[in-house]
């Protein structure tokens, strides 16, 4: 079936704004929805030029009248100063010691309502706020105040916002850039409207929510401020930009500020989907949507899963590649003889003068880091919070827990440890991608050695906490200090020695699938078994439908 020439040109709108911008997933998991009544909420930050790497910011008083410099988290660009806080909290990544995690993924929304004068950009929000807020709820307040007094910078943003009892999404878009107008005077002014107009909803007890690029949250209720928070002009504002004319109660963010359209159901809603479709059963009735073919049937913003979630169920819902559904990306020809589930970029093509397109999976190999943020309640905070830490492809990475807590990151996982363009050999991200890229020439071969060696090492992980916590938590009981050394050590450890592992396992694996064969040792002789696996039966079939008798071998001849 050929596509429209409109519906081509869309594919590439949406290809282009994604590449341009972070491509990445979150789900948001609340606590009735767990298994140990943790919340948790995930993030996956896609960029072709994010190096990754965990942050760390320690706690700071600073004296009455003090500024801060704000650059944009994307590029670097200065883009002003704002208020310091006169305390600030220390934060792990997208963490800080009170338990409270921020996400984000960026789905653009109208283009004129970027605002080029905004002095805070969506990712400074983030850490900035972390900085600051002890609760969720004081996160939402100091987001919107944020925006509100200094401007906001960014294209509309999804955020996921959690602390040890509630998980709230929020959206957020920008009101423009000032515009130069003549009065009927023939005066020119100045018209602008500063900030941003949002909405944030808690995510009911039981359900999980995600967001992947596009604006979720259609109508809201206007009167329920325990689960539903929103900037006061956010439909007023609608109504002065000619964006929307109905009553209030039929108003809905997403199909106001941005609409969904084919791009934003395939290459966006679908991860959305497939995470819920793997821990929920009747998301049969959306993969036309999430296909972008009938996208009037939209998804509920939230679903109830089938079963509660363990922390290493939700690792699982970010390893997805829509195994197990009709777009699984090993089935299709672009998996290759080795079945791969990447797809180099550009995403869409033509030919011929028509546009294609490859799937856009949350597994995907452009990942900078990843995480799983759980809090739980029942501890004090330092102990409380993990952040599950991970870099490069989410799919072949390790989860390694970083405590809350702790007052140093490890060094293979610290900033300044490497760059984009700055290969380091005692560098998380570049051992990663090592042992991933080196992955992508065999995939279907080489990724089960290395699922066994990530399930061994996150199943440790997963078992010694419980062990952690108790040790942290003894020693918090007498002396907090020493309680934070303690995981400050610990996940230094789990850390190092990961990086450490992994360096084995690309030895391994370089040494096992030499030159496109499979070696094992044999005992004590010095040559290894050799075995050629070649290709499956289905690639060969294939190369005989293009190529007919070219290759055919005359009867009664050998081969070498």
């Amino acid at each position: 079936m050929q596509m429209s020439k409109n519906l081509a040109a869309l594919i590439i709108a949406v290809t282009l704004s994604l590449s341009g911008a972070m491509a990445c997933t979150n789900f948001l998991i609340s606590k009735g929805a767990t298994t140990d009544g943790s919340t948790m909420i995930t993030y996956s930050a896609d960029s072709h030029v994010l190096y990754g790497e965990l942050y760390f910011r320690p706690s700071a008083d600073y004296p009455e009248g003090s500024l801060l410099d704000v650059y944009e988290w994307d590029t670097g660009k200065y883009l002003g100063k704002i208020r310091q806080a006169r305390h600030t909290y220390s934060v792990v990544g997208n963490m800080n010691e009170h338990q409270v995690s921020i996400g984000e993924t960026t789905y653009g929304g109208k283009e004129e309502l970027v605002d080029t004068t905004g002095i805070v950009d969506y990712g400074s929000l983030i850490y900035i706020t972390l900085q600051r807020a002890k609760t969720a709820r004081e996160a939402i307040r100091i987001m919107g105040e944020l925006v509100a007094e200094y401007g906001y910078y960014s294209s509309g943003e999804s955020f996921s916002i959690s602390d040890p009892n509630e998980v709230w999404i929020l959206e957020m878009i920008g009101k423009g850039s000032p515009q130069i107008i003549t009065d009927k005077k023939g005066k020119k002014k100045t018209v602008h409207s500063k900030g941003a107009v949002w909405v944030a909803m808690r995510i009911p007890d039981g359900y999980i929510s995600g967001h992947a690029n596009q604006a979720r949250i259609t109508t809201f209720p206007l009167n329920d401020p325990e689960n539903c928070i929103y900037a006061p002009d956010v439909i007023s504002f609608a109504r002065e930009k000619k964006y929307f004319s109905g009553e209030d109660k039929d108003f809905s963010f997403s199909d106001t500020y941005a609409p969904v359209e084919f791009g934003g159901a395939r290459f966006c809603e679908a991860r959305v989907w497939a995470g819920f479709n793997k821990v929920g059963s009747g998301m049969g009735k959306y993969v036309e949507y999430a296909k972008g073919h009938d996208l009037k049937n939209r998804m509920p913003l939230w679903i109830k899963p089938d079963k509660k979630l363990s922390v290493q169920d939700v690792m699982d819902m970010m390893r997805d590649y829509y195994q197990g559904t009709e777009m699984d990306m090993t089935k299709d020809i672009g998996a290759g003889p080795y079945q791969s589930i990447v797809r180099w970029r550009p995403m869409t093509w033509k030919v011929d003068g028509e546009s294609y397109f490859n799937e856009r999976a949350i597994s995907t190999q452009q990942t900078g880091f990843s995480f799983v943020a759980q809090s739980r309640g029942w501890l004090p905070d330092p102990i409380g919070g993990i952040l599950w830490f991970g870099v490069d492809d989410t799919y072949s990475t390790v989860y390694v827990p970083m405590y809350c807590g702790i007052t140093a990151v490890p060094e293979t996982y610290a900033v300044g440890n490497g760059r984009m363009m700055e290969f380091s050999d005692n560098a998380a991200f570049w051992v990663f991608n090592q042992v991933s890229n080196l992955a992508y020439t065999r995939y279907k071969d080489m990724i089960v050695d290395i699922k066994k060696v990530q399930s061994a090492l996150e199943n440790k992980f997963v078992m010694y906490t419980p062990v952690v916590d108790k040790a942290a938590g003894e020693l918090y009981k007498t002396n907090p200090d020493k309680a934070r050394q303690f995981l400050t050590e610990y996940s230094s450890n789990q850390g190092n020695s990961t990086v450490v592992r992994w360096k084995e396992l690309y030895r391994d694996l370089f040494t096992k699938f030499l030159d496109g064969n499979v070696k094992v040792k044999d005992g004590d002789n010095q040559n290894p078994i050799v075995k050629f696996p070649g290709y499956d039966e289905s690639y060969y079939r294939m190369v005989i439908e293009k190529t007919g008798d070219k290759f055919k071998q005359p009867a009664g001849s050998g081969g070498h």
